[in-house]
């Protein structure tokens, strides 16, 4: 009889579960609906400012907003406050899409709509939902889960095609000689896969990058 209890106990806080995936899927929703074009802007939290890649993040975000993109970013630190603060100096929507972690990340002073999230997965589908395209700069593990995420869902059609920069060719260079030698030689992935990626340095050729293929 006590199992039965501790069962009844389990399932009862999976339903409750649910209601708080409900509500951050409508809080999101509901603050995300009127933003515009958009495009979302990954990369590392450790970046500090003054490193080229901060700054260069802060260049690509700007650039962005004067061509009427709203930025969305992770709403921490480094790369994503970079972009969130580009954007808010040129006058953008800059919007922050937080999530609670026992370390490194704290909301960044710059998104003027920022959002806390709970759920790693609510966040993402809000990231893909709201954005045009998908700007990488460098980073570490979550970046890489998000660009792969993305490329997967570009890939397997379960999204709608869109431009995925990888911008610094220092940086990424890399890894896409690594896809390229292992990945499409081995016949991992198909020919076409290989061109869902562009490495991109400029921050004004990133944004033609996307303007060819998005219609505002």
């Amino acid at each position: 009889m006590e199992r039965q209890f501790v069962i009844d106990d389990l399932k009862l806080g999976e339903s409750w579960r649910l209601f708080r995936i409900m509500g951050e899927f409508v809080e999101g929703v509901e603050a995300l609906h009127d933003i515009g074009p958009a495009v979302s802007i990954f990369g590392s939290a450790r970046t500090p400012p003054g490193d080229p890649a901060y700054e260069r993040a802060v260049a690509v975000a700007a650039a962005f907003v004067r061509e009427k993109f709203t930025v969305i970013t992770g709403g921490g630190g480094g790369i994503m406050e970079a972009a969130n603060k580009g954007a808010a100096e040129a006058g953008g929507t800059s919007v922050g899409l937080n999530i609670n972690l026992p370390h490194e990340q704290t909301p960044n002073p710059f998104a003027n709509i920022q959002l806390n999230f709970h759920y790693f997965f609510i966040r993402k589908v809000m990231f893909v939902k709201y954005a045009m395209a998908y700007v990488i700069m460098p980073g570490g593990f979550g970046t890489l889960d998000e660009l792969f995420e993305a490329v997967t869902l570009i890939q397997t059609q379960r999204i709608r095609p869109l431009p995925v920069v990888l911008v610094g060719s220092d940086y990424w260079s890399g890894l896409v000689d690594w896809i390229r030698a292992r990945l499409l030689d081995d016949e991992m992935i198909s020919p076409e896969d290989i061109d869902i990626l562009q490495v991109i340095d400029d921050p004004e050729e990133v944004v033609r990058a996307v303007k060819k293929v998005v219609i505002l």
